[in-house]
């Protein structure tokens, strides 16, 4: 019988990853989602669907009923405000945990996929809120067979539409670089970041946290990621410094433009204090064990791979 993982977050870009590489590891995966998912990643997959959402305590209890392990994928990257980043990220945590002490905790392993801006919980309300899960995990995991945290980098990839907006101005020759020339970003693709959780999924955690990057772990300045995408686009784009205040005040007429319409922006005031941050590198110490997992993709490969999915996908002009 195969195992079981139970996977939340699961129709998400880095979920969508997650449930794949599991499947490929020989695991039977079933997941929680508000409505059954129909995507092309998932079409030679037999899964199984719990409908319902982290507020959903019964959901809940059904999607881990039986499971081995537990890999929470689910959170917001981007919400209105503080309040929604809480009740997904923070809450839904919570009402997990206190699902999984309920059904034979003893029985089970939990992999929660956090995010390296919990390093900087100061930065904004996204960093905060991934902090306080994690603490939330921490506090309520001793009952648990084993259990840890992966914090991945900065993630992309086919399917990503947050660092389309990279590509698209790399292929208008334009490409804004944050004057911060000391600063360290790392990056991982979306297929690793996967492999790896897939990994320590059959693996021994014993409560670590773990920060999942490509082979440069200590990461890449804006302008080797500038001339990256230019590669892989074919092009050779301007680099257009932006000055720190620029950018802070850019994330504040977002803020603002976001109370008149209602939309999430793309740019925030925390989100211009997490870019403008000097060090989202990593080093091997916090990295996996290399008997576990070791990162397959190169930025020059995997800025190529993602180009070509998004120009086959018209997301991008060829």
């Amino acid at each position: 019988m195969a195992r079981l993982a139970a996977v939340t977050g699961a129709t998400g870009f880095l979920g969508r990853y997650i449930v794949t590489a599991l499947a490929r590891r020989g695991w039977q995966v079933r997941i929680l989602a508000r409505q059954y998912p129909v995507y092309p990643q998932f079409a030679d997959l037999n899964l199984e669907v719990v409908p319902g959402d982290l507020s959903d305590k019964g959901a809940l209890r059904e999607l881990v009923r039986g499971a081995g392990t537990v890999v929470h994928a689910a959170g917001l990257i981007k919400a209105p405000n503080t309040a929604a980043f809480r009740v997904a990220n923070v809450d839904g945590t919570a009402n997990l945990m206190n699902v999984l002490n309920e059904c034979e905790p003893e029985a089970r392993k939990l992999l929660l996929v956090s995010s390296m801006a919990a390093r900087e919980p100061g930065l904004s309300a996204y960093a905060a809120t991934k902090r306080e899960a994690e603490e939330v995990a921490a506090r309520a995991a001793g009952s648990l067979r084993d259990w840890g945290i992966v914090r991945p980098c900065a993630i992309y990839g086919p399917w990503d539409r947050e660092t389309l907006a990279i590509f698209q101005a790399a292929s208008r020759r334009i490409f804004p670089v944050p004057r911060a020339p000391d600063a360290r970003v790392a990056l991982i693709h979306a297929a690793d970041a996967a492999a790896a959780i897939a990994s320590l999924c059959d693996h021994d955690c014993s409560g670590g946290t773990f920060e999942l990057t490509d082979e440069r772990a200590g990461g890449y300045s804006w302008d080797e990621i500038a001339v990256a995408a230019g590669e892989a686009l074919g092009v050779e784009p301007l680099r257009v410094p932006v000055p720190g205040l620029a950018l802070r005040m850019a994330g504040v007429a977002g803020a603002a433009a976001a109370r008149i319409t209602g939309r999430i922006p793309m740019l925030t005031p925390g989100k211009a204090r997490e870019i403008l941050h000097s060090d989202w590198g990593s080093h091997a110490g916090r990295q996996p064990p290399q008997n576990i997992w070791r990162p397959e993709i190169g930025v020059a490969r995997g800025f190529k791979e993602t180009v070509a999915w998004y120009r086959g996908q018209q997301w991008l002009a060829s």
